[in-house]
């Protein structure tokens, strides 16, 4: 069946007096607020590299390792809070805060308002606003790497200025402005000196203004009757003279500007960037035929009918766009790319016991590789660090990922009582599972992951030294980020995550190490011990005996082996699915944190559980978690700009749909009653191949495109499963029932 198309992106009526509500470019480096009004245009630039000093030196990870053998021996013992007093005793002290640069702004004399509009097309990245006869865009470039910004109307009177005063900036930073008249307009610089170090950055901004005159205005640069004006700027972070750090920007930025003239350079730097952000954009494309009607409506009076499929279909498309936008040199943050104050919730770090993996989950089935690639950047920029966290805290050889990092330092060094996140050992097999399964999509291994997957398969070998009773390997110490037994401290013996992600990385190394390294890792994955179904017939977060239940908790990381992994299924493991299900109906939302309602609902699609699939979703769509952008907030009602329901719930719509492993593909595992017919196009297997999907009347068809041969088993919603053996180069079309 074929389904109309729909435009990507989404607009408003109104500008944004809030930077919460502005809407968003970027390139994966530089990152673009777009809001403001008519009178006062302004666009918050950012950049994953500034991130501010906090005064002393990078701490290192607590050296515990000679006191690890006394707190195991404790702690098997039966000391349920002898973890409390593993520690140097150090101060809390969280990851450097991410923060923006400064926002660009245009300041007019005067204007007359009449028919404005201001949107976004994810397809190209263009943030556009008109009024009457002005027109403006905003876009960061991929070609380039460089924020563009267009104005043009008649008669552009006012002033443009580069403006540091953000929300929460420090006082004590130091700030040089610099405005110099050049042939072809001007050259804007605002040099900002941190208070708490020799650190600074600089922005840069060249101006080309066509028609009119220019001259030096009170804090920038004047324009009076101009008829266009483009702005690029770019900013960096730097030690040393800042004046020498932008003179190299200024003459980088200046080469891109064409002799035509100003509109000339805006499409050829248009044309430039749009290709390769539209190829990736559009690699995948999601419908559930949305009402026309619904389809045309600004998003602010979209979102309050989470009923509407044409609601669906736009959330999708934006966590895409603002998924791929944040990603680049390094993977999204809590907020993405983007922030418009200095006071960042959590510090805008990257959290990887639950929110970094989430929002990237969509990216190997919704080929987005760059997404990927940018969380390995993260990863291979900070391997020494995560050897120093394994030498360190545990005397091992390989690697241990922090918890929380700045993007730049990989120590782990979070510790409170509540949050002992440096005894926490699964993160480096969580941080690597996407790019393990985007090599599984591609057929292909990069050295340096398969360097990495040795190496935490070393640090397994090295801490898996102490058994228990029964004689099977016990990790201690252990923790369940960021829950707590109810009858013991954080810090304990056996949670269920960290015992499937040994396992997970035993396993994943031992297949990609045939002989004897490959073996010893394979036997030791076996000696783990199995996970352990409660009194309440669910499956423990603990599998150690006697440790007892906190169900009300926004993480689930017990449910770990069920997603991410596919180590407990509904078809290889019936009996740890039915207690995984029984473990999900048990677990309360505690505070309603988005990341906890979708993380909840991709379990329930791995476990084929389609009416809580809904209602965990209904309860995000309902929460009011989405600003009018289509950037989510972290609690509902709008409260804590967080980019985790954004850039998640594409995952989870894609999981309702497909699911696949090496072997295995799964057709509409958990499809929402509601959505009686739909197409989906693009999406990405771990066994090589595309698969586009449409369904309606009873019936799905799926046109599967395989890059190489493979033998892999079909599940179907019908349960008329069998094999399918695929060639490369020869597409398969299969129609099953979908009831």
């Amino acid at each position: 069946m074929v389904l109309p198309e729909h435009p990507h992106g989404t607009w408003e009526p109104a500008p944004a007096a809030r930077w919460e509500d502005a809407f968003l470019s970027g390139n994966g480096r530089h990152g673009a607020l777009v809001f403001g009004d008519p009178h006062d245009d302004r666009v918050i630039v950012t950049h994953h590299a500034l991130v501010r000093p906090d005064g002393g030196p990078p701490p290192r990870p607590p050296r515990l390792a000679d006191r690890l053998p006394e707190l195991q021996d404790r702690l098997l013992a039966g000391d349920r809070t002898a973890a409390e007093e593993f520690t140097d005793g150090r101060d809390l002290r969280w990851v450097r805060a991410f923060h923006p640069a400064f926002q660009v702004r245009f300041v007019r004399d005067s204007i007359t308002w009449r028919h404005y509009r201001r949107s976004v097309d994810f397809a190209t990245g263009v943030c556009a606003a008109r009024c009457g006869g002005w027109r403006g865009e905003v876009f960061v470039s991929r070609a380039d790497d460089v924020v563009v910004q267009y104005v043009t109307g008649p008669g552009l009177d006012g002033e443009v200025l580069l403006d540091h005063r953000l929300a929460g900036v420090p006082g004590g930073l130091g700030v040089g402005r610099g405005v110099v008249l050049t042939p072809h307009g001007a050259l804007l610089t605002l040099r900002c000196r941190y208070p708490d170090g020799d650190l600074a950055y600089t922005g840069v901004t060249v101006a080309a203004v066509r028609g009119g005159r220019t001259s030096i205005g009170t804090t920038g640069l004047r324009v009076d009757a101009a008829e266009e004006i483009l702005l690029l700027t770019r900013v960096r972070r730097h030690l040393g003279d800042a004046d020498v750090d932008a003179s190299s920007e200024a003459a980088e930025l200046t080469a891109l500007l064409d002799s035509g003239g100003p509109a000339r350079s805006h499409r050829n730097l248009l044309a430039r960037h749009t290709a390769p952000h539209r190829d990736a954009y559009e690699r995948v494309t999601f419908s559930l035929g949305g009402l026309p009607a619904e389809r045309a409506l600004p998003g602010s009076e979209l979102l309050p009918r989470p009923d509407s499929h044409a609601l669906l279909e736009r959330l999708f498309a934006a966590g895409r766009y603002h998924l791929l936008s944040s990603s680049g040199a390094l993977p999204s943050r809590l907020t993405g790319l983007w922030t418009g104050e200095w006071d960042t919730a959590w510090s805008g770090a990257f959290t990887t016991d639950a929110n970094l993996n989430l929002q990237t989950a969509s990216a190997p089935a919704c080929a987005l590789p760059e997404v990927v690639e940018a969380q390995g950047a993260l990863i291979r920029g900070q391997l020494d660090h995560w050897r120093d966290n394994a030498r360190s805290i545990f005397g091992a050889r390989g690697i241990v990922a922090p918890a929380h990092t700045d993007g730049e330092s990989g120590h782990t060094y979070h510790f409170q009582r509540q949050w002992p996140m440096h005894l926490w050992t699964a993160g480096a097999d969580w941080l690597l599972t996407p790019l393990v399964e985007q090599a599984e999509t591609t057929g292909e291994r990069p050295p340096w992951l398969v360097g990495a997957v040795r190496e935490l398969a070393l640090f397994y070998e090295d801490f898996l030294s102490r058994t228990g009773p029964d004689g099977r390997v016990v990790v201690v110490p252990s923790y369940s980020p960021e829950n707590r037994p109810a009858n013991a401290s954080w810090g304990t013996l056996d949670a269920t995550m960290d015992i499937a992600a040994a396992r997970h990385a035993l396993r994943t190394a031992a297949a990609w190490s045939p002989g004897a390294d490959g073996d010893r890792w394979a036997a030791l994955a076996d000696r783990l011990a199995d996970y352990r179904v409660n009194d309440d017939g669910a499956l423990a977060e603990w599998a150690w005996p006697g440790l007892e239940e906190t169900y009300d908790h926004r993480h689930l990381s017990h449910l770990y082996p069920v997603w991410p992994h596919h180590e407990i299924t509904p078809y290889d493991t019936p009996d740890l699915a039915k207690a995984a299900r029984r473990a999900l109906a048990l677990r309360g939302a505690e505070n309603d944190s988005a990341h906890g309602h979708l993380h909840h609902a991709l379990i329930a699609a791995r476990l084929r559980d389609a009416p809580r699939v809904a209602d965990a979703l209904r309860q995000v769509l309902t929460g009011d978690y989405f600003h009018p952008s289509l950037m989510s907030a972290h609690y509902p009602r709008r409260d804590v700009y967080n980019a985790d329901a954004a850039h998640t719930l594409p995952a989870l719509l894609v999981e309702a749909l497909l699911q696949s492993t090496p072997g295995r593909l799964v057709l509409l595992p958990a499809l929402p009653a509601s959505w009686a017919r739909g197409t989906v196009r693009g999406l990405r297997t771990r066994f090589g191949a595309r698969v586009d999907l449409s369904w309606g009347g009873g019936r799905c068809t799926a046109l599967v495109r395989p890059g190489r041969d493979a033998r892999v088993e079909l599940k179907t919603p019908d349960g008329d499963d069998g094999i399918l053996r695929l060639t490369a180069g020869e597409d398969r079309e299969l129609t099953v029932r979908t009831g």
